[in-house]
């Protein structure tokens, strides 16, 4: 590095000085230009998968990415290509809450199915939570039915007021979608949209066991709560939606475009939850609706 810095004198000069080989000089300049240019391309890759996510990855899910297409992939070079790049994921900016209100929900006939319990196969448990996502003209309400297993979103409804429809009609989406067959369990807070009457009579009536999280526990639901951080995080926050119309399609085109069939993730082995699901049921000898 010293003789390409100082080039006042010739390598030859500077080679005997050193007490170097001019050969070897040459040779180490190749090699510094063969590697700064791997890493060109490396830095390269970096910023495509990153803009591909919509700019939500960050460096673990990118170096997921670029291992699984056969390359090394450090995390603090990745990281330190993604600060050069002046890039950042959305993450860790924004927290999120659950908004259903579950203080008429007290009894025994709530039980939750699920604790304790491990499930290896898609449609075997899902979960439904409640947002809010604010727009100019208002707000709109978010419900979404996810599979437990491969974190698939199976069905979602939006609503400009927070009722027991909203729950039945994402219920029945994922119905329509899916075919949940008698004795799969759903998941939920102990919102009065998922106690009351008309709900419990649906999921009833398909003869899905029904499962509540308990008193005092917001972590029951956490596959649903995590969900809402992410879809907030990569799909509202960054972002100014002038009607309640353009924010419904923003997120539906994010869940079902982006989250559900291209977003990878590091617990599924970084490829997609439709993906996974596939996978799974593929090796079980099912198929996915």
């Amino acid at each position: 590095m010293f003789i390409q810095e100082h080039q006042e004198y010739s390598v030859a000069k500077w080679a005997a000085f050193l007490q170097v080989s001019r050969s070897g000089y040459y040779e180490h300049v190749t090699r510094y230009a063969r590697r700064e240019e791997k890493r060109m391309i490396r830095k390269e890759q970096v910023r495509q998968i990153f803009e591909e996510s919509g700019g939500t990855y960050g460096p673990d899910r990118i170096c997921g990415i670029l291992r699984k297409q056969g390359n090394t992939a450090s995390y603090k070079v990745v990281s330190g290509m993604m600060s050069e790049l002046g890039i950042s994921s959305v993450h860790n900016r924004h927290k999120t809450r659950s908004i259903t209100d579950s203080r008429k929900a007290r009894g025994d006939e709530y039980q939750n199915l699920i604790h304790e319990m491990s499930f290896t196969l898609p449609l075997q448990a899902v979960c439904s939570d409640i947002t809010y996502l604010k727009s100019d003209e208002g707000w709109i309400y978010l419900c979404v039915v996810k599979d437990i297993v491969s974190g698939e979103i199976l069905g979602e409804a939006m609503s400009n007021n927070l009722k027991k429809e909203l729950v039945i009609q994402a219920f029945l989406n994922a119905q329509a979608r899916h075919c949940l067959s008698p004795g799969i369990i759903f998941h939920s807070d102990r919102g009065s949209q998922y106690t009351s009457r008309e709900f419990r009579n649906t999921v009833r009536l398909y003869e899905i066991k029904q499962s509540y999280s308990r008193v005092g526990m917001p972590g029951d639901n956490a596959w649903a709560e995590s969900f809402f951080a992410t879809l907030k995080k990569e799909c509202i926050h960054s972002k100014q939606f002038v009607t309640r119309d353009e924010l419904r399609q923003s997120v539906f085109a994010w869940i079902e475009g982006f989250y559900n069939t291209r977003r990878v993730q590091a617990g599924l082995g970084y490829i997609s939850p439709r993906e996974y699901s596939k996978m799974l049921m593929a090796g079980s000898g099912n198929q996915v609706a």
